[in-house]
């Protein structure tokens, strides 16, 4: 997939999260209609394995509670803080456990047998892509190896 205007990196941070953040703009993308229809079905927690689904269930709120906050208004560290009250809460090792969990999704767990089908279909064969966010970040035309994202988290 093309890189996405307004659709940040899995890595970057919100309060202590990776993800939550890209989470966020995917909400208002597709509400403002800008979200390209390719990403449409990751959306939500309806499905265990989306990325949306288990960012909700760390944080112990279900998606359409993240999605009002977003439709209200707010900086993305505000909604955290609403999410954060109406949820689980969660201290800085569970954070740090999270990053790290996500971060490897893909590698050695039970989402390794999907890694290597999506990078052949979506032609990046040779990239050095060992998660799933890699295989997104590289899809969207970012360098996780070469920005060594990981080590801001």
């Amino acid at each position: 997939m093309p890189h996405v205007p307004g659709l940040r990196s899995c890595y970057a941070k919100v309060g202590r999260l990776i993800y939550f953040g890209r989470m966020l703009d995917k909400i208002r993308l597709h509400a403002a209609g800008k979200l390209p229809e390719d990403y449409h079905a990751q959306l939500g927690d309806s499905q265990f394995y989306t990325l949306d689904g288990r960012c909700c269930r760390f944080l112990g709120v279900p998606y359409e509670t993240v999605r009002q906050h977003v439709r209200d208004g707010g900086t993305d560290d505000e909604i955290l803080i609403l999410v954060h009250a109406s949820g689980a809460i969660r201290t800085d090792e569970e954070c740090h456990v999270w990053n790290r969990f996500i971060a490897k999704l893909g590698w050695r767990d039970e989402r390794s047998a999907v890694l290597p089908q999506r990078i052949q279909d979506s032609g990046l064969v040779g990239k050095p892509i060992e998660t799933l966010i890699d295989h997104i970040e590289y899809d969207e035309g970012r360098d996780p190896v070469g920005e060594r994202a990981w080590e801001g988290i």
